[in-house]
Formats: structure tokens, C-alpha cells, sequence
């Protein structure tokens, strides 16, 4: 998704980042959960989340390197096969998880994060 931003032509917003933070910060917040009552160290905890960080940089760099010449044509396409993903991971694993451990309130919660990030998104 970042690297289609780029495609687009629009550049990388300060919204769309707090957004993509915003998004992402309580499947971290449950990952690392899970991984330090399996008994992971919270060094190797960290270690790992800052990986990911650069793996997911290099492949918006690269993302926006091998499609940049599709052009802006191909945003849609793109960001259509990345929120199919994002649904899919929902639906599978972050909603069940969420009901579980929060019971009926994760669902008042998942209303107001994606009403946040329409208006983050909205705001640029």
C-alpha cells in the first residue's frame, strides 16, 4: 500500500502513515502478547517487530520499483489485492481474537479504529 501511494503520484501522506500506525498497532500489541506468554524474550520480542519494520520498507521500495511502470493504472488493482489480504487476516484471525479476549466491546472498538482511519485518510 505504501508503494502504490507512490505509484499514484500523491506522495506518502502524514495521515496515511498515522493511519497505517494506527492500523497496525494493536495486532502488534497482541502478536508480541502472544509470543511473550509463549516465552519469548522481550529482546527477541523487539528484535523481531524491527525487523519486520525493514522488511516491510524494502518491500514498499521495491513494490514501487518493479511497478512503477504500470503507472497510476494500477493502484486500484493493487490496493484491491492488499485490502483482500487485510480482510482476510481480519476475518481469520484478528476478529475471533479480539471477541475472545474482549468480548462485545472489540466490536465497538473495530467501528471506531476504522472511522478513525477513514478520517486520517481523509484528512490529506
Amino acid at each position: 500500500m505504501l508503494g502504490s501511494t507512490l505509484l499514484a503520484g500523491t506522495g506518502v501522506g502524514l495521515p496515511f502513515l498515522a493511519a497505517v500506525f494506527i492500523s497496525n498497532f494493536p495486532e502488534a500489541l497482541s502478536a508480541a502478547a502472544d509470543l511473550r506468554r509463549e516465552g519469548h524474550p522481550p529482546r527477541w520480542i523487539i528484535g523481531m517487530w524491527v525487523g519486520v519494520a525493514l522488511v516491510s520498507g524494502l518491500a514498499a521500495a521495491l513494490g514501487n520499483g518493479l511497478l512503477g511502470e504500470m503507472g497510476a493504472g494500477a493502484v486500484p488493482l493493487i490496493q484491491a489485492f492488499a485490502a483482500g489480504a487485510i480482510l482476510t487476516m481480519l476475518a481469520d484471525t484478528m476478529i475471533p481474537e479480539a471477541y475472545r479476549d474482549g468480548g462485545n466491546l472489540a466490536g465497538l472498538a473495530t467501528v471506531f479504529g476504522f472511522a478513525l482511519a477513514f478520517l486520517l485518510s481523509t484528512v490529506s
